[in-house]
């Protein structure tokens, strides 16, 4: 680091660090880093837009089910399991990693690890799936899970290794901006390598009878772990994470004074939390599983609202999921920006509200707008109303994914960024594991059809603004931060 050259020289000026050189973000070196999240969106993708529908399938066949809202519930109840075992798991990652030193940095093990273990093990999600191995699928999808929650944990958390606090949520904006290339990839390969078309309809003739070629399921899988393991080498090749951390301490100490928090957070590990600070965490987290029940419910079960209900080819929601994806990164472009005006809590208050009018709108047409019968083998147009919702949607969630990580992160020290991070993921994977067995549960009752999908959403959305507007707006104290082509470069 090269010493500073623009302190004030006029005699009895009081120099502080936050005069000494402005915080500027390394644009690159952040980029590079979202290749970690890049991998696990396009995982997260892949899994969540094709796994429900494998196993709706799968318990129809055993249970002999004659509609899907039958099954449903089991539906929910697996892909909570998963949930569940990231509650877990992701805690107990984080503070390990806190805790490892080795000479490849302390979370790139995790990362390699997990990353190479799921690619291994993904593509045999769908080819148990085609031989009709119902207890196969589950296994398989268990064990991607398992793998892929050792590193999602410390590759989140590299981010705020090696970034200043006021800085964080312009990161985390990049970071996701990286992480939704990595889902539009999966989108992709799911328009290309349609679903539906496998499925031979909404009978299913062609998956009954294993006519349909294995490659149309099978591709996007074995795409999506060839593209997570370059992400993870290119990562491992480009970061150097101990020499990152050195290199990076001056501007992290700094990062530490300018924190947006009531009370200033200690180094000390065994120093307890602030009154004012814990209660804040509290609230954000609390406000935060309501928006993962909400944002998480509709997701999870978009892709049966769409093939079962709508009555759509399932084409139509991977393009809705891109639309959404637009929207999300539009919103990851603005959410740093309009956080440094008006503070985080009021940028995530934005989106919330935002995406709880939107939620409002498609409840009121869907009530309002009959869906039309259909043919066997035949499909709908789907609702173009729904991708402006999506889109829309897109944008308020990513105004509070990019800035609700963090406001939690910004309340602990450097050492304890992985407990933090896990934090963060036990509340939202908390909220991802009750809200498909809720889900699920609800649409056994002939009083809740999928229609009601944006019901739930929208009263999930309703109970974290509420929640969240007990969070006190603290906004990053006064300095100078570095802007526009000053921005990028390296930490000279």
């Amino acid at each position: 680091m090269k010493k500073p050259s623009n302190l004030s020289k006029t005699p009895g000026a009081v120099q502080t660090t936050t005069q000494a050189a402005p915080l500027k973000l390394n644009y690159k070196r952040t980029f590079i880093i979202g290749f970690a999240f890049f991998g696990i969106l396009l995982l997260w993708q892949v899994y969540d837009s094709w796994c429900p529908t494998f196993l709706t399938e799968l318990f129809k066949e055993a249970l002999n089910a004659d509609t899907t809202e039958e099954v449903q519930y089991l539906v929910g109840i697996m892909m909570a399991i998963d949930n569940l075992a990231a509650l877990i798991m992701l805690p107990i990652f984080g503070r390990l990693s806190d805790k490892t030193h080795t000479k490849i940095g302390k979370r790139m093990p995790f990362i390699l690890i997990g990353t190479f273990c799921c690619a291994i093990a993904f593509p045999f999600i769908p080819v148990c799936f085609h031989y009709h191995q119902l207890a196969g699928t589950i296994i398989m999808m268990a064990i991607v899970v398992f793998f892929a929650m050792i590193y999602r944990n410390p590759a989140v958390a590299l981010m705020p290794d090696i970034t200043p606090k006021p800085l964080r949520s312009k990161a985390n904006g990049i970071i996701n901006i990286m992480g939704y290339v990595g889902g539009a990839c999966a989108t992709v390969l799911g328009i290309i390598f349609v679903l539906s078309t496998y499925l031979g309809g909404s009978n299913a003739d062609n998956w009954v009878n294993r006519t349909g070629s294995i490659w149309i399921i099978e591709a996007p899988f074995l795409i999506g772990s060839v593209l997570m393991i370059i992400s993870a080498l290119v990562l491992f090749f480009t970061i150097d994470e101990n020499k990152l951390e050195k290199e990076m301490e001056p501007e992290m100490k700094r990062g530490e004074e300018m924190a947006a928090v009531e009370d200033s957070v200690s180094n000390d590990e065994e120093k307890p939390m602030s009154k004012a600070n814990k209660t804040m965490l509290i609230m954000i987290l609390v406000a935060e599983f309501f928006w993962f029940m909400a944002d998480n419910g509709i997701g999870t079960f978009m892709g049966n609202y769409t093939l079962y209900y709508l009555k759509c080819g399932t084409r139509s929601n991977m393009i809705n999921t891109i639309v959404g994806g637009v929207g999300s990164v539009l919103g990851f472009v603005v959410g740093g920006i309009l956080a440094g005006k008006i503070g985080r809590k009021w940028t995530i208050f934005s989106g919330l509200g935002l995406t709880t009018i939107v939620l409002l709108v498609w409840i009121i047409l869907s009530y309002a707008i009959q869906v039309p019968a259909v043919a066997d083998g035949e499909y709908n147009k789907f609702p173009f109303y729904i991708y402006i919702i999506w889109l829309v949607k897109g944008f308020g969630m990513s105004l509070v994914h990019v800035n609700s990580f963090p406001m939690v992160v910004e309340l602990c020290s450097s050492k304890k960024i992985g407990k933090f991070t896990g934090y963060y993921y036990a509340s939202s994977m908390l909220a991802q594991t009750i809200t498909p067995c809720l889900l699920g549960l609800l649409l056994l009752n002939e009083n809740f059809s999928f229609r009601e999908l944006p019901v739930y959403a929208c009263a999930c959305a309703l109970i974290s603004i509420i929640v969240f507007a007990f969070v006190k707006n603290v906004k990053t104290k006064k300095t100078t931060i570095k802007k526009g082509i000053e921005a990028i470069g390296g930490d000279d």
